[in-house]
């Protein structure tokens, strides 16, 4: 069983068994590639090989015809903005995002119409956020081939942070993150991407083969033996996740479980991907459910105390000037903060709200929020409040 366990320093003068809760971090699409690593110190060759467009810069010319200049190259920490200081203030433990961008310098453009690719000298980007987690279990993270999701490992883990959902095989690519250290709980972290979220099957991993972590909701809806079915031919099955209690030191483990699903638009959450997330819960003893791939953010849903977040949208993109789905409102994104107890009940979840202006995440002002309220309450099966609270939307389990 191979196994991936980080021991992350504590904070200095602190003591994980006397702490009582623990603060997690997820967000959606990181699309940093294509116009936002063109204003980066270190931009890419910008010639792609689009429908449309074939030269990245162009996308950083339609952001500034709808949102004035950007005056470029940024600093590493410019992207970020108020996301930044907002993190400082929650206190937050871990960081994880889905990274939709190969960090690569080959020109292995695969035949597929939209490339996202990142210098690899630009990866302080990721380092000023802190990133701890990027999940790679995507439809982009092959977009320069089996080589740039080779170097996008690499560079990202020699730079002090963990991939999971993609790998040189499939035993690395189904393999979870281990998280040790920070809590009295362990954080697991399980990542992969279904077929509905435009990933070619070509690129599942294989035993000899680079590639993601790939599966087909579909094919688990009235599956009998659901675990067996879903970890087919993986080094770590679910079952298998007490065990590690008997290799390390005995703490209670924290699921996550993290999908790329789904259409680009639209609210709608499938049958399928409501009963494979309940599954999840009942059968696997997952707790938390982060799923991603809408452009937008989607409805949340509470199911035996646990936590489904069904689409968290993008985060970071350079789509700033592409008109069409306005009804989305694609530009107020949210970052999620998990809170959670000793005992490993989720006690909440604070949303953080921004708007992508000039490639840069912004506060949303007071009218923004009050859209993106509105949109979780109707969309949302929530045992709990949602209400907003000081830049805030903050929802309260009961």
């Amino acid at each position: 069983m191979v196994e991936r366990l980080v021991h992350i320093e504590e904070v200095a003068g602190s003591n994980p068994a006397s702490r009582t809760k623990m603060k997690i971090f997820l967000c959606g699409d990181v699309m940093i590639g294509r116009g936002i690593d063109q204003i980066l110190p270190y931009p890419s060759n910008p010639k792609i090989y689009e429908p449309f467009v074939k030269d990245a810069r162009d996308y950083v010319k339609l952001a500034e015809e709808i949102n004035g200049k950007i005056d470029y190259p940024v600093s590493f920490d410019y992207i970020w903005g108020d996301a930044l200081k907002e993190l400082e203030k929650e206190n937050v433990d871990l960081r994880i995002i889905n990274l939709e961008t190969t960090i690569t310098t080959s020109e292995n453009f695969e035949p597929k119409g939209i490339n996202y690719r990142m210098n690899p000298k630009n990866v302080d980007v990721l380092k000023v956020f802190k990133v701890d987690v990027a999940c790679l279990a995507n439809n982009h993270i092959l977009d320069f081939g089996e080589e740039g999701l080779l170097e996008t490992i690499e560079v990202l883990n020699k730079n002090g942070i963990l991939t999971v959902g993609a790998g040189k095989n499939i035993e690395q690519a189904t393999t979870p993150a281990v998280i040790s250290g920070r809590t009295t709980s362990r954080i697991l972290i399980f990542n992969c991407a279904d077929v509905s979220s435009g990933v070619p099957i070509y690129w599942k991993a294989e035993k000899d083969r680079p590639g993601v972590n790939l599966i087909a909701v579909n094919l688990y809806e009235f599956g009998t033996n659901f675990l067996e079915q879903l970890f087919v031919g993986a080094p770590l099955r679910f079952e298998k996740i007490r065990d590690l209690s008997r290799l390390l030191p005995p703490v209670s483990h924290f699921t996550i479980f993290s999908i790329h699903w789904g259409p680009n638009w639209g609210y709608e959450i499938s049958n399928e991907e409501r009963k494979f997330a309940y599954r999840l819960i009942e059968e696997a003893d997952v707790d938390l459910i982060f799923g991603h791939s809408s452009h937008h953010f989607k409805g949340i849903e509470t199911y035996k105390g646990k936590l489904i977040i069904y689409g968290a949208g993008d985060f970071i993109n350079d789509y700033e000037g592409i008109e069409g789905y306005e009804e989305f409102r694609g530009d107020l994104v949210l970052g999620y903060i998990v809170e959670i107890e000793k005992n490993n009940k989720i006690k909440g979840l604070t949303l953080l709200p921004f708007r992508i202006k000039n490639f840069r995440l912004n506060l949303m002002n007071e009218e923004e929020i009050d859209w993106a309220l509105n949109v979780l309450k109707r969309e949302s099966k929530i045992d709990g409040k949602i209400e907003k609270s000081e830049k805030r939307i903050i929802i309260n389990f009961e």
